[in-house]
Order: C-alpha cells, then structure tokens, then sequence
C-alpha cells in the first residue's frame, strides 16, 4: 500500500485546520488503495491552532505535528516538514483553504501516470484585482528573467514523488525558493489549474516584507540578469559621462566668453548617478546576503515538541 504524505504549514490558524483535516481525511478516504500520514509544521503559533491540531492528533495517529520553537517563515518551516516526510509522494498545500483539498485524487492520479511533480497552477483567483496584477507581473517578470523556465502561477501547492524530495534534502539550501527549486530540478511535471478562493476567515500572514523577501530570494536564487544590468548600466553611464564632458569641454574651449556652465547641470548629474549607484549596490548586497545566507548554513527550523511521530500509519 502506497503512502501519501500531506504536509500542511501553519501560524495562527485555529479557525481552519479542523476545516481542512476534515475535507482532506475525506479525499483520501475514498482512495483506499493509498495510506496516508497529515504533517502540521507550527511556526509558533500564538493562538490555540496548536491545541486543536494536538486534539486531533490524539484522536487520529495519522495526524503528525512538529511546533517550532519560533516563527522561521513561510519559506524555510514547510521545506522542513516536506523533508520529514515518509510517503511514496508529498502533498504541500497551506491551511488558509485557499488551496483546495479536492484536488487531492487528481494530484494522485497524475502522479500514477508518472509526473513525478504535479503542480495546482492558479490562473485566476478571487483576490483584489490589484493583487492579483502584482503576482502576475512578478511571475511574469520572473519568468522571464530565470535561468530556467519556471511554472508559471505556480505557488508550491502541488505533489511531489520521493524522488523529488531526495534531490532537495541532498541539495540542502537552507533558504530555498521552492518554486525556482523545483524548476531547476527538471523534472517533467503535470499542471492542474484551480481558482483559489478568498480567504474565509483569520487574516493572511503575507506582508509587504514577506511578499518582498519572496520576491528578491527567487530572483537572487534563479537569475544574473540584475546583477549583470547593473554591470552593462554602469559601463554605459560611463560612457554617457564621458561624452558629455568631452562636449561640456569642446563647446567651453570654443566659447570662452560666452558659455557659463553653471552649477544645475552639476548637481543634477551628481544626484543622478548617485541615486544609481546607490541602486545597484542594493541590486549587489542581495546577492551577497542571499550567498552570506547559504555559507551559514543554519538549520531550516529548531523544533521545539513532535507528535506522533513514533507510530506509522495505520493500515486500512
């Protein structure tokens, strides 16, 4: 009997992990050729999300937690679970039910037929238009930037072989962008599209910050191009700079009297390449703190307590 891992990432979701155990138990219970294990990861939630996972743990020993011992983002925390997992195939999906349990046997039957990444691409969604405009052109942009061609509206949710999993845990980033890694992996994939709902209830744990770390991780991850923009702007500039002050130079030598230079077209220019080197010395320290970032080498998360984790599955 095969295994299916589902790990779900979670910080102060009290009001949806009853929701999507539920919804998710019901999917798998109408594939009885598969058993299953559910892996909550907690980033020290501050709710009772952690009480009501414990509670259904107690009462289902598919039900796995690990709690961590402080908030390591959305980013690192789900990596961790994916890798504690013991299934034939992982499932990563969130648990703002926004990504739809349904979808489960769909993923499993894809996978039979030998995609060994099976990806929930999102299209549309229900988001403010503003947002949903943002995301596009940030995937748009990334995808076109990339070394490698990305899965475009792709957001993690998806399924994963074993085979999958290993090539992460022998990559051992320990700040991956998830998105790029499964990219630059290669693996032939399916894509299955879905509309992602609104959020229903509790608030979204995205900020600008976050949305922002996200963004410059993949681009510093999976592309040169900014940094090698800012190397040709630079060479340019140069260039520029010198044509002007060999003009500036000429046209003063053939008009001594006449021509005053004045202090404006200084100090627009000094302003000028100020603002950009300035710029690209942004676009720089990113890629040195994304390779400070991988030459520390610190754990993806500390857990704090696991549960469950000493029992398999029962069998059906």
């Amino acid at each position: 009997m095969k295994l299916i891992s589902i790990v779900t990432g979670c910080f102060n979701e009290e009001d949806n992990v009853e929701e999507l155990y539920t919804r998710i138990r019901a999917q798998l219970e109408r594939l009885p050729a598969y058993d299953y294990e559910h892996i909550f990861i907690d980033n020290a939630s501050t709710d009772g999300t952690v009480r009501k996972i414990k509670a259904m743990a107690a009462l289902d020993r598919r039900v796995k937690l690990i709690v961590n011992t402080r908030n390591f983002g959305h980013i690192r925390s789900p990596i961790h679970a994916l890798l504690q997992a013991s299934g034939d195939a992982v499932i990563a999906m969130a648990s703002d039910l926004q990504e739809p349990p349904e979808l489960i046997p769909e993923f499993i039957a894809q996978w039979e037929q030998g995609y060994r990444v099976v990806a929930g691409v999102k299209p549309s969604s229900q988001h403010t238009t503003a947002m949903s405009f943002i995301r596009r052109f940030f995937y748009a942009t990334i995808g076109r930037i990339s070394d490698t061609r990305l899965i475009p509206n792709f957001t993690g949710f998806g399924l994963y072989d074993r085979a999958v999993v290993e090539v992460i845990r022998q990559m051992d980033d320990p700040y991956p962008y998830f998105r790029g890694l499964i990219a630059d992996i290669g693996f032939e994939h399916a894509e299955i599209p879905f509309v992602q709902p609104r959020r229903s209830r509790g608030i979204s744990k995205n900020n600008f910050y976050t949305l922002y770390d996200m963004a410059i991780l993949g681009i510093t991850s999976h592309s040169k191009v900014p940094i090698r923009l800012a190397t040709m702007a630079g060479f340019a500039l140069s260039a520029l700079s010198l044509l002007v002050a060999i003009a500036y130079l000429v046209y003063k030598l053939l008009s001594w009297e006449q021509f005053s230079v004045g202090i404006a077209p200084v100090l627009i220019g000094f302003f000028f390449f100020a603002s950009v080197q300035l710029f690209f010395i942004g676009i720089l320290g990113e890629y040195i703190a994304a390779i400070h970032t991988q030459v520390l080498k610190r754990p993806l998360v500390v857990e704090k307590e696991r549960v469950n984790f000493d029992a398999s599955p029962p069998a059906h």
